[in-house]
């Protein structure tokens, strides 16, 4: 996935960096404890404007990666410009899937779901816990990202409390709801996206096997399977020729969000795969920004 770039000049001071950008100056800290998972630190970055007491909304990425990779400097660029927007914005690390890659094939996993969704809940409520400190509005917290960060995002929008997904992290006396969420592209309904999917060995690791075998977990891990009336405002972009995550994944979603009343944006974007180039980055990531503006700030 291509997203546009910022420039910006930082200069390190102690507890972070402050970055004068456009829009006025953020600061930047970085290696943030948000909870622990047995012996493992989760860490997270996160960015805010430089002045001012707010209290301003704010934003958790979740990166991708097919919930094995990436990390957490993926969203790196995204938080700095939510904060020269007036947003606090945070990226975090999740525990990551391990298998052997040699062999993924016949290969099993260690820490599948649903681990990592447990980790973003974490996180959402670390960050309602220090709005005081960093100046956050604990009444207009968003969710994002893209592909295994589209799922788990949607996962923290469309879940409740009662639904199993909290873990046993810190935090347990706040809530984990959100009130926006930015779905780029990820799975909604599991067993369907394995059947249509062109990496059918990704959900078969995630998952401890195929849908004939795994039924439950798989409706467990479906976006879809916690869909009320009372879900906050969805926003998703979504390729019509991506073949990782079928475009029927989105549309699926749409139909199922607006059957129950739920407010959801849906953006195709014609000729795009599992990422977006040129033009129709552009437009993504402008339909991201102004869906955040609308239902995180007004």
């Amino acid at each position: 996935m291509r997203w546009l770039h910022w420039v910006f000049a930082c200069v390190v001071l102690a507890g972070g960096s402050s970055c004068a950008a456009r829009g006025g100056e953020i600061v930047v800290e970085e290696n943030i404890t948000y909870g622990r998972a047995g012996d493992v630190d989760l860490k997270l970055d996160l960015a805010r404007p430089a002045e001012g007491e707010g209290p301003f909304p704010a934003i958790v990425y979740v990166h991708g990666g097919g919930w094995s990779g990436g990390n957490r400097q993926m969203h790196r660029a995204h938080i700095e410009e939510a904060a020269r927007r007036g947003y606090v914005a945070a990226t975090i690390s999740y525990r990551l899937m391990k298998y052997d890659a040699q062999n993924r094939d016949t290969a099993t996993a260690e820490l599948t779901f649903p681990v990592q969704i447990h980790d973003a809940k974490t996180a959402i409520r670390w960050m309602r816990a220090n709005a005081k400190k960093y100046h956050v509005n604990p009444d207009r917290i968003g969710v994002g990202g893209a592909s295994a960060g589209g799922h788990l995002s949607l996962l923290v929008g469309l879940s409740d409390e009662d639904d199993g997904l909290e873990g046993q992290g810190d935090h347990a006396d706040q809530s984990s709801r959100v009130q926006a969420v930015v779905n780029i592209f990820g799975p909604t309904e599991m067993a369907s996206c394995y059947e249509k999917s062109s990496v059918q060995w990704i959900f078969r690791l995630f998952l401890d096997g195929p849908p004939a075998e795994q039924a439950e977990r798989y409706k467990t891990a479906s976006p879809v399977t916690y869909i009320t009336q009372d879900d906050p405002p969805v926003l998703t972009l979504h390729g019509d020729k991506d073949e990782l995550v079928p475009v029927e994944q989105a549309q699926l979603l749409d139909e199922k969000l607006k059957a129950a009343g739920v407010k959801h944006t849906l953006v195709v974007l014609e000729g795009q795969g599992h990422g977006f180039q040129g033009e129709h980055n552009t437009r993504a990531t402008n339909a991201m920004w102004t869906f955040l503006d609308e239902n995180l700030k007004k």
